[in-house]
């Protein structure tokens, strides 16, 4: 088997250990999430199998969706509820009061990535250097929010936000922020990941569930095709092909095809040859190779 696991994480557990269990599960070796998920955070974790790991460049950097609960009156080192607490301050935040600030955070922004994060500097984790007892490292990146709205108050002082965010926003950072926008400390107290790019919760399955799918003979149940999951790309169908031209294409050739003319050349497409999916390929000077091959192997001529 190959594709994609949409795994539901819960908190308390590592992307690693995710990871870790898939791969018992499935009985295989070569298999990778597409991006990390902070422990104490639950939700959507897509994890490849097989020749699927090669799918991280087109996966990773594709829009994430989180509902996130800020908590004004303290702000922790980790900036969310699992640190120790650093700062706290008196004050009560109304909705209107929240609503007025969120503006400012959407769009790109620039965000520090928080001392407890994989960020590294000088070959060194920012958390490895937390946990040493270094000075504050300010490490700053670009980020681009789509959408951030207040969903509810969940009580005093909390609030559950809805975030579309690009690839590396850090969304306790966002809910830290917002806190220093209102002049009280604030911290990200929970957060459920439900999108991240065509994975969503609704599809996604706990270790317990694909536990029990194992039990049943259905695990393959669960598995997302390569193709289904490069349906976010754009198609170059080369239908009519010779035997030869079908086997050189996948052998790893260039070529030429009239369906090529109305298609963007240097922009990954998905590669069919006479139907067949091929896997990713690439149009340069009109005609195209196939850069990650997920087809079945072709045979070579005597």
């Amino acid at each position: 088997m190959e594709g994609i696991v949409n795994v539901l994480k819960p908190p308390g557990m590592t992307s690693s250990n995710a990871v870790a269990d898939v791969r018992h599960l499935f009985d295989m070796k070569r298999v990778g999430h597409t991006g990390t998920l902070d422990p104490g955070a639950a939700g959507v974790l897509p994890i490849c199998l097989g020749r699927a790991t090669r799918l991280f460049d087109y996966l990773v950097d594709k829009e994430k969706e989180y509902y996130a609960e800020v908590a004004f009156g303290c702000a922790t080192d980790t900036q969310d509820s699992y640190g120790t607490v650093i700062a706290c301050g008196e004050g009560i935040v109304r909705m209107e009061q929240l609503q007025a600030v969120l503006p400012a955070f959407i769009g790109e922004i620039e965000q520090v990535a928080p001392m407890y994060s994989a960020v590294c500097v000088d070959g060194k984790r920012l958390y490895q250097l937390a946990r040493q007892g270094a000075e504050e490292i300010r490490k700053t990146r670009r980020v681009l929010v789509h959408a951030l709205e207040p969903v509810a108050q969940t009580g005093e002082n909390r609030f559950l936000l809805r975030v579309q965010c690009s690839k590396g926003t850090y969304v306790r950072t966002l809910c830290h922020d917002i806190g220093m926008a209102l002049g009280i400390p604030a911290h990200l107290s929970f957060l459920l990941r439900t999108r991240s790019g065509a994975f969503d919760v609704e599809g996604a399955h706990s270790i317990a569930e694909l536990r029990e799918l194992k039990e049943a003979g259905a695990l393959a149940s669960a598995v997302v095709s390569v193709e289904h999951a490069l349906l976010h790309l754009p198609e170059a169908r080369l239908d009519g092909l010779s035997a030869r031209n079908a086997r050189l294409l996948k052998n790893g050739a260039e070529i030429a095809h009239p369906a090529l003319a109305a298609l963007p050349e240097h922009t990954p497409l998905r590669a069919y040859a006479n139907g067949a999916f091929l896997g990713v390929g690439l149009i340069g000077a009109g005609k195209l190779h196939i850069t990650t091959f997920f087809g079945e192997e072709a045979e070579h001529e005597n």
